[in-house]
């Protein structure tokens, strides 16, 4: 199982609205004014480049960590070589918050909290990517809903029962918190961890060993393996 790289509650939580298939994106004109928060460390349009962050041009169905040149972070090209793909959902996750879905980032910015502006910035940069007209129709950029209900959010994990559970995730994580080629899972705060699994689940994230061991645990499992591997020493 590997989850680095996963969420925090308030990121699924905020999917709930987002938009279906057929509604488009927001208003690149306002998404353009809000990229003014952004431009400390990215740039896009002409004469792009690298900066803090790397530059945004043609980000729409750009691998995670792909763009050549640009040093990223360990957990960024991790995501990639996972199979991320910068789309609608996952520019719109990390918009909200950039440690939910990619812990290890060096991104260092607290996210649009606001989906409307979230949705304006994403209208933005699709204007400076291929086929911007064929956009949020078509592949890359599709718009899935992504549901997490507020029962689950709530769910209060049993350690105990956690414990029996972790098994299954000691085959390759390291109960010791150590980094072997495989994240730690060990101390990770209980939102983030439940987060991770449920965008694993629902396919926001893209590790296919990942989504099918998500996949056959409930949502109380989930919540119990968050509690037990939160104090875990």
């Amino acid at each position: 199982m590997t989850l680095k790289g996963l969420a925090p509650i308030a990121l699924l939580a905020g999917l709930v609205a987002s938009a279906s298939l057929a509604e488009p994106l927001g208003d690149a004109r306002a998404g353009e004014a809000v990229f003014r928060k952004c431009k400390s460390c990215h740039q896009v349009g002409d004469g792009a480049s690298n900066r803090v962050g790397p530059h945004l041009n043609g980000v729409f169905g750009r691998r995670a960590g792909g763009l050549e040149g640009f040093a990223y972070s360990k957990s960024m090209t991790r995501a990639g070589v996972d199979g991320t793909i910068w789309e609608v959902r996952t520019l719109d996750a990390f918009l909200e918050n950039p440690k939910s879905l990619v812990s290890g980032t060096k991104m260092n910015f607290r996210g649009l909290k606001s989906a409307e502006d979230r949705s304006n910035v994403i209208a933005y940069l699709r204007d400076f990517s291929d086929n911007p007209a064929n956009i949020p129709e078509a592949s890359p950029t599709a718009t899935p809903e992504v549901t997490l209900s507020p029962e689950v959010l709530a769910l209060v994990g049993d350690p105990e029962y956690g414990e029996y559970l972790s098994s299954d995730c000691l085959t390759c994580h390291q109960s010791d918190g150590g980094d072997a080629g495989i994240p730690s899972i060990t101390n990770w705060p209980e939102e983030d961890f439940v987060l991770a699994m449920h965008a694993y689940r629902q396919k926001l994230r893209p590790h296919p060993v990942m989504q099918m061991m998500a996949g056959r645990l409930s949502d109380e499992e989930i919540a119990a393996l968050a509690a037990y591997f939160k104090d875990l020493e």
